[in-house]
């Protein structure tokens, strides 16, 4: 390092490499090999063993996680690790529990419910906004998902504001359309 009145001047010579860190060592004795791989030493996975390369191989195609659990442990933990761990219900079990309002009887017809009152077919809708909003989108009960987003979307084509050069009639009927699509589809979902 040279000195030039204040200034120091750094010379490429007096730049030190710092040594690098021990490595460590492979934990199969004997091993001269670096231990640069990581292999867990049981279940819990918080102690590890570290293996070189060849090491870790040999280690990882012996390693049974499942080696000492019955059969039904195994199922069980089968079962957990498919929500990570966490609570989960069977599909359908929450809408089988009453919780929600069937008026049309489509819970009882898609999961089977017998909690769900029959439809009958003497028994017309009661719900005016539900026979406004089907007659809107020129339906008959009962509702069909498919059939309900097959009318919308003609409907929706013909009163769209964009393709019927912003005439307001048309414009109002096109939310009143809107409106009633979504009341059905909320009744059916």
């Amino acid at each position: 390092m040279k000195t030039m009145g204040r200034r120091t001047k750094f010379s490429y010579s007096s730049w030190r490499h710092e040594p690098e860190p021990p490595k460590r060592p492979c934990d199969v004795p004997g091993c001269p090999c670096a231990g640069e791989y990581r292999a867990p030493k049981d279940k819990s996975l918080k102690d590890y063993y570290w293996f070189c390369l060849e090491h870790v191989r040999e280690y990882n195609a012996k390693w049974d996680y499942y080696a000492d659990m019955t059969e039904a442990e195994i199922e069980q933990q089968l079962k957990d690790d498919y929500g990570w761990g966490r609570p989960t219900w069977d599909m359908g079990e929450r809408i089988a529990s009453g919780l929600f309002a069937d008026p049309l009887g489509l819970k009882r017809e898609a999961f089977g419910d017998k909690s769900a009152k029959p439809k009958t077919a003497d028994k017309p809708v009661t719900d005016p906004a539900l026979t406004a909003a089907a007659r809107i989108l020129e339906l008959t009960f009962p509702l069909d998902k498919k059939q309900v987003k097959t009318n919308y979307k003609r409907l929706a084509k013909i009163c769209h504001p964009d393709t019927t050069g912003g005439d307001k009639t048309l414009e109002e009927k096109f939310k009143d359309i809107t409106e009633a699509y979504r009341l059905i589809m909320t009744v059916l979902s």
